[in-house]
């Protein structure tokens, strides 16, 4: 069954959002993209965009809104159909459980998981009424997978979304429609505190590469699974980490606590 190319990103002013974008207008995909705050960035991606002959328009979103599906509705709209959806926009934090607002606890809550199941739920509803398949692509973090210090509301969140991209891919599954998730280690992007254009040469001794991730090398990754070369693939995560989990067994080798801090 082969999906239509037309493709809503949501997170797409910066990073792996952007990133994603381009390749998929490439790859012949009409975009509907969001922005929460920075329309000025989301306009380079619009350029990007253009410059390959495709359509693009453009919505804002809030992911922490209970609105939030109402942004596929809108862009598949003015799309004229939908056959992809990349989940990207989220947020983090940097809180001790015991020190964690539970305000601070439901916004990341709202935002990395609630928002993205209202997304996706509402392109599936319409993958299935328009009856051609489609590829739905949570972006979680490899902390769906692994703890992070510091971080109790940001696991929960990308933790849950695993789970909703595993339940999703089964039920949707006898519509032609395939849900997966990809998990990235630390990349360079504004939400890290490093310049994207530092991919290369930001020194990380802790990871086998030695260096952060870029947001090409992940949105590789999802435009695989958005393609029709992925049609057999559902339910699975892709950790996108440059060998970074595969360090687990190494922390006893630390020689600082300076890991307690946030």
């Amino acid at each position: 069954m082969s999906h239509p190319r037309l493709a809503v990103v949501t997170g797409s002013d910066s990073g792996i959002g952007a990133a994603t974008a381009s390749l998929l207008a490439a790859e012949g995909y009409d975009l509907g993209l969001t922005f929460h705050h920075d329309e000025e960035s989301l306009l380079e991606t619009v350029q990007a965009v253009e410059q390959r002959g495709q359509r693009c328009f453009v919505e804002p979103y809030d992911a922490s809104s209970t609105r939030a599906g109402d942004v596929v509705d809108s862009l598949a709209e003015r799309l004229g159909g939908l056959g992809v959806v990349v989940n990207v926009a989220g947020t983090g934090h940097n809180d001790r459980a015991l020190d964690l607002s539970y305000d601070r606890w439901r916004q990341v809550l709202a935002t990395d998981l609630d928002g993205p199941f209202l997304v996706a739920q509402r392109a599936a509803q319409r993958m299935v009424d328009a009856g051609e398949g489609g590829r739905i692509v949570n972006v979680t973090s490899v902390h769906e997978h692994v703890p992070r210090y510091g971080s109790a509301a940001y696991c929960a969140a990308k933790a849950g979304l695993g789970g909703l991209t595993k339940v999703m891919a089964l039920e949707l599954a006898e519509h032609g429609i395939t849900v997966n998730a990809v998990a990235p280690g630390e990349i360079a992007t504004e939400m890290t505190g490093t310049p994207e254009a530092d991919a290369y040469r930001t020194d990380r001794p802790g990871n086998p590469t030695g260096r952060p991730g870029h947001v090409d090398e992940v949105a590789s990754v999802i435009g695989f699974l958005c393609s029709p070369r992925a049609a057999y693939v559902t339910g699975a995560s892709y950790v996108v980490d440059g060998g970074l989990m595969l360090m687990a067994a190494h922390g006893h080798d630390l020689q600082s606590q300076e890991w307690r801090t946030v």
